[in-house]
């Protein structure tokens, strides 16, 4: 419980929360917005989902460089402020009747490059703003903030939507990143300068932190896991909001209620991350959290309209629950077996790979929503996501305890 008596960080956590109410709003209502205002099809949605998370893949590696040679405090107050202007320009066009799904897809993209930015930062700021011996208790509560932004969030854009038009709902995106700027602000601790680089080559930079993380047999494990499940999350994500107004009839507050019990299990997961650490051991809880949680996602595909959205939320919060368990975890463990100059690029390498398979699957989840059909399409997206667990249920996390460093866990 120290951190509750740690200003800066109490800051950061705020900053960071109002930023997450915003996003989880935005990340609902964008789709929202398309599916209904715009008529966008499959392959629109698709591409509308790609766009969101395409930097990581565009970007991911030389952002991680440039976190790595700057002060990260800065740059993530102006990634916030960049945000912001992105987002309000939406419902402007709205308001002048010029909108367009062309430019949803601009804005998706570019608040999605500043978005690499911001959180390798964060991840690269938080050791530095609050210690190593304080990174699970640090992310368990910061992953608090995003799960009830979650729960909240998605309730809330639906609940908008359906009132005065989704385009209004992403002025509340805008306001998020704005406040968040203002937080991280009033910070007052003095953020470590970043070390010289020597003149190395952008190239050379890059390679250094993609050698970590990929001769790190944990590490890798975990890049393979986690991208895994995102690629067919992307899958998901570019089809559900579709599926559930076009063929199971939903209205948009119904399905922001539904998606919000993901934040439900997410807050679980967030507050209970500490316990299971505890309990179990950290790089235990990496995988078991997987492997005992993400099957009850199954119960997504199933869901008709009456009793079954009551059970395909029961799913979506068991499963988010133990994907933020999961999250907490790994995140932690990468903190902190990471040398300081070298987590800017390790960040970065691993949201590079990680994240960069979520646009992949968006598009692949438009061309197959089209073709076999959204039901059929969604089913793929979440058998893929049960099945990532497998790379850390046969990688070393299975049979080793907890370890100060793993850096010599190559091979």
């Amino acid at each position: 419980m120290a951190l509750w008596t740690h200003r800066d960080f109490r800051l950061l956590w705020v900053g960071d929360t109002v930023s997450q109410f915003g996003s989880s709003i935005g990340r609902t209502v964008l789709p929202l917005l398309a599916a209904t205002t715009l008529a966008a099809s499959p392959w629109e949605m698709g591409v509308l989902s790609a766009a969101g998370t395409a930097a990581f893949l565009l970007i991911g590696l030389p952002a991680g460089v440039w976190v790595d040679r700057v002060r990260r405090r800065p740059l993530m107050i102006s990634t916030d402020l960049l945000r912001a202007g992105l987002m309000l320009s939406v419902p402007l066009a709205w308001w002048l009747g010029v909108l367009t799904l062309a430019q949803l897809v601009v804005v998706a993209l570019l608040v999605g490059v500043c978005t690499v930015f911001f959180d390798v930062a964060y991840q690269s700021y938080l050791p530095s703003l609050i210690g190593r011996e304080h990174l699970v208790e640090g992310n368990s509560k910061l992953q608090a903030s995003q799960s009830v932004a979650d729960v909240s969030g998605p309730a809330l854009a639906g609940g908008v939507a359906q009132a005065i038009g989704a385009a209004n709902g992403v002025l509340a995106t805008g306001i998020g990143y704005l406040g968040s700027a203002l937080f991280l602000w009033r910070i007052k601790g003095v953020e470590p300068p970043p070390r010289p680089h020597g003149g190395n080559s952008l190239r050379t930079d890059i390679a250094e932190g993609l050698r970590f993380v990929i001769g790190n047999r944990s590490l890798r494990a975990i890049v393979g896991c986690t991208g895994t499940s995102n690629l067919f999350a992307g899958l998901e994500m570019a089809v559900l909001i579709l599926f559930l107004i076009r063929d199971i009839g939903l209205s948009e507050g119904v399905v922001g209620v539904l998606l919000s019990a993901g934040g439900v299990g997410g807050v679980l997961g967030a507050v209970s991350a500490n316990w299971w650490n505890r309990r179990l051991g950290q790089t235990r809880v990496i995988w078991l959290s997987m492997l005992v949680t993400q099957p009850f996602g199954l119960l997504l595909p199933l869901v008709a309209d009456g009793w079954r959205v009551g059970l395909a939320m029961l799913g979506v919060a068991i499963a988010a629950c133990g994907a933020t368990v999961y999250n907490v975890s790994q995140v932690s463990f990468r903190q902190t077996v990471c040398p300081d100059h070298l987590l800017g690029r390790m960040n970065a390498s691993i949201r590079f790979l990680v994240w960069g398979t979520i646009p992949l699957g968006g598009l692949v989840g438009g061309v197959l929503g089209g073709w076999v059909g959204l039901r059929t399409t969604l089913w793929i997206g979440m058998t893929g996501q049960v099945l990532a667990v497998l790379w850390v249920l046969l990688s070393p996390l299975r049979t080793t305890r907890d370890r100060a460093a793993t850096v010599s866990d190559h091979g």
